[in-house]
């Protein structure tokens, strides 16, 4: 690191590069916290995690007890070992015991991307609700038809309010906040997230990965394994033929995604994944039929593509939103390029991943590196090499989900053993003894000598 203060002191380095380098640089030394701990309150499994897209302070987690909490992470409700060790205790909590808490398992927890104000939780109860956070009262409730596997917001979108939650009856509804009631549906898929303010992405059961404008019917691009292209495309800032070609692309809206990317990197948590059900019951299948069911917004070949061979597990956009990754119950990961809709060939290192329930990705700020739940382990792979660059350790259960920090370069993980982890670059704690021995080495050391 002090070779880099040098460079940029000699005015060899410029500050964006700098600071990019220093960032790296925690990044890849990341390991269990030894100065900050989360006390979970939650007493069934984390579902869910996401640190408010504002002012990157508060964490929203949800358990499958039926229970949301927001912790905040900056500032300590308590401290341990001579007050070196932060202790965070949830500032919010709302059960089952709460007259509007959810009876069954939230699987979605997110926060209103404008506004720490309010969240949203969904559950297998059947109910989205929108509540205040500052009384924790419910300010909007939607009854959907079956259980709720995930909601997600898009967070740049600037003439709607609508939440999209994916349910069991194949279906993405949205539902706006405004209003109260449904706007429209789609038809297909039981995953959602969001990629511009216009347009959706979804991944199902049968293993393909849809793009949607929801300004219109069907959807209208479908990702296909087998169309490939090889390595990375050049940085924007180097081609500036493509911002005129980004506009004419296959993606609306993808141009202002990309734009306003920039002026929102703080709320840029990319995709979202939702909680798939046992693989065994698939309902993008007939029964008693291995066919698929062709997908009603598109009527061609187009329809049998896959993007996995099994379920899609789980999404996630890059910060600057060209690429876009994802999981599958196939334990592959996968690099899609999302202008040209093409499986990049990134060969990411041979893993295990969750088969029954989906999980939640998390991408640094640069987009360099991916955390993925692998397991009873969480795996960071550099996103175009593929390569295995940190193993974390420390859940006792499977992970579930994880949430990146970009402003303090932490990771926060939340597993079936019902525990909350904090990941940060290493921190050097002085004991107060120590503290006290220096200070007097110092008082020491300033003493006149002089003699008489």
């Amino acid at each position: 690191m002090w070779k880099e203060v040098r460079d940029r002191e000699a005015g060899k380095l410029r500050p964006y590069s700098f600071a990019n380098r220093i960032r790296s640089n925690r990044v890849s030394s990341l390991q269990l916290s030894n100065h900050k701990e989360i006390i979970s309150s939650h007493s069934g499994a984390i579902n869910t995690l996401q640190l408010d897209l504002t002012e990157g302070r508060y964490l929203l987690s949800g358990a499958a007890d039926g229970s949301a909490a927001v912790y905040d992470v900056e500032c300590a409700t308590d401290y341990e070992g001579g007050h070196f060790i932060a202790k965070h205790k949830c500032i919010q909590f709302v059960d089952r015991q709460h007259e509007h808490g959810h009876q069954y398992s939230v699987s979605s927890a997110i926060w209103y991307p404008v506004d720490t104000g309010l969240f949203i939780t969904g559950s297998f109860d059947k109910h989205i609700n929108v509540w205040d956070t500052n009384n924790i009262q419910v300010v909007a409730n939607f009854k959907m038809p079956g259980k709720v596997y995930r909601t997600a917001m898009s967070s740049i979108a600037t003439s709607h309010m609508l939440i999209a939650a994916g349910t069991e009856d194949v279906q993405v509804r949205l539902c706006d906040i405004s209003s109260g009631a449904f706007t429209h549906t789609l038809s297909g898929h039981r995953e959602w997230s969001a990629s511009s303010e216009w347009v959706l992405v979804t991944g199902g059961c049968d293993g393909a990965i849809r793009f949607w404008d929801i300004r219109r019917a069907g959807c209208f691009l479908v990702l296909d394994q087998t169309q490939t292209q090889l390595g990375r495309r050049p940085p924007l800032n180097d081609q500036p033929s493509m911002k005129g070609s980004i506009s004419k692309s296959s993606l609306p809206g993808q141009s202002s995604f990309t734009r306003n990317k920039t002026l929102h990197r703080k709320t840029a948590n990319g995709a979202l994944s939702k909680q798939l059900p046992a693989l065994c019951k698939f309902p993008g299948q007939f029964k008693g039929s291995s066919r698929q069911r062709i997908h009603p917004g598109m009527l061609s070949n187009h329809d049998r593509a896959t993007a996995h061979y099994g379920a899609v597990t789980g999404l996630k956009v890059t910060e600057d939103g060209t690429y876009l990754l994802s999981a599958g119950s196939d334990s592959r990961l996968r690099l899609w390029d999302i202008e040209s809709g093409r499986n990049t060939l990134v060969n990411y290192e041979t893993t295990r991943l969750q088969t029954r329930k989906a999980i939640q990705l998390a991408v640094t700020q640069d987009s360099d590196t991916v955390f993925v739940p692998c397991m009873t382990s969480v795996k960071a792979f550099n996103v175009w090499s593929g390569q295995t660059s940190l193993t974390f350790r420390g859940h006792y259960e499977y992970v579930n989900c994880c949430s990146f920090n970009s402003q303090e370069q932490e990771l926060y993980t939340g597993g079936n053993d019902r525990q909350i982890l904090v990941w940060s670059p290493q921190k050097l704690l002085i004991s107060e003894a120590d503290e006290a021995n220096r200070e007097e080495h110092m008082l020491t050391s300033d003493q006149d000598n002089w003699s008489d």
